[in-house]
């Protein structure tokens, strides 16, 4: 399975990817939410990414974050749900509010992102509700009202593209709680590495 890739993004044309890793091009297809942080093109890019294996086909999915990545699968649980429609939804909402549709059972919301009805919406809020624990880290999805959710997604994948293993990268956030920026919350997460 590959779980994350760190090279040059070569070309972005939504939905698709072309990420060239020591001369590999790996061809993914991501969200726009993905999409809206990368980086221009030439430029490095690291991402989080699920592999479908199909009979026809070998698919490559890459997310921005953790968050999405980990939605991303538990769409793929849902009944109906392929990773079209999943790359839809992660496209039309974001990780945080599609978690607090579900936790408050907001249908209308869902119904809004194209490609979904309301039948799908329904069962999106019926088969994910027990799921959603399991999709939220503590800390690193915090509510929108709060605002540290954004910057501790984007520390974490940043942490992960400087080399750090995702279970670290855990670990070094924890340590680095109370601060309310990216930037912030990185540079005290380095330090506290320095000090292991």
């Amino acid at each position: 399975m590959i779980g994350f890739l760190r090279g040059r993004l070569v070309a972005k044309h939504p939905p698709a990817l072309l990420v060239d890793v020591h001369g590999v091009g790996y061809e993914l297809e991501a969200p726009m939410s993905t999409f809206y942080e990368l980086p221009p093109t030439g430029t490095d890019v690291g991402l989080f990414t699920h592999l479908v294996v199909r009979e026809d086909a070998q698919l490559l999915y890459g997310f921005a974050t953790e968050a999405e990545r980990r939605l991303f699968r538990g769409l793929l649980k849902v009944s109906g749900i392929g990773p079209r429609i999943a790359l839809g939804v992660l496209s039309g909402i974001s990780v945080e509010a599609f978690l607090h549709c579900v936790e408050t059972q907001d249908a209308d919301s869902l119904v809004r992102i194209p490609g979904i009805g309301r039948k799908t919406a329904e069962r999106l809020l019926i088969e994910m509700r027990d799921r959603v624990s399991n999709l939220s880290q503590p800390g690193e999805l915090a509510p929108a009202a709060g605002g540290t959710g954004g910057a501790q997604a984007e520390a974490f994948s940043a942490l992960v593209a400087l080399g750090y293993k995702p279970a670290e990268v855990t670990r070094l956030l924890k340590a680095a709680e109370g601060a309310d920026s990216t930037e912030e919350l990185i540079r005290r997460a380095l330090k506290a590495a320095a000090g292991d």
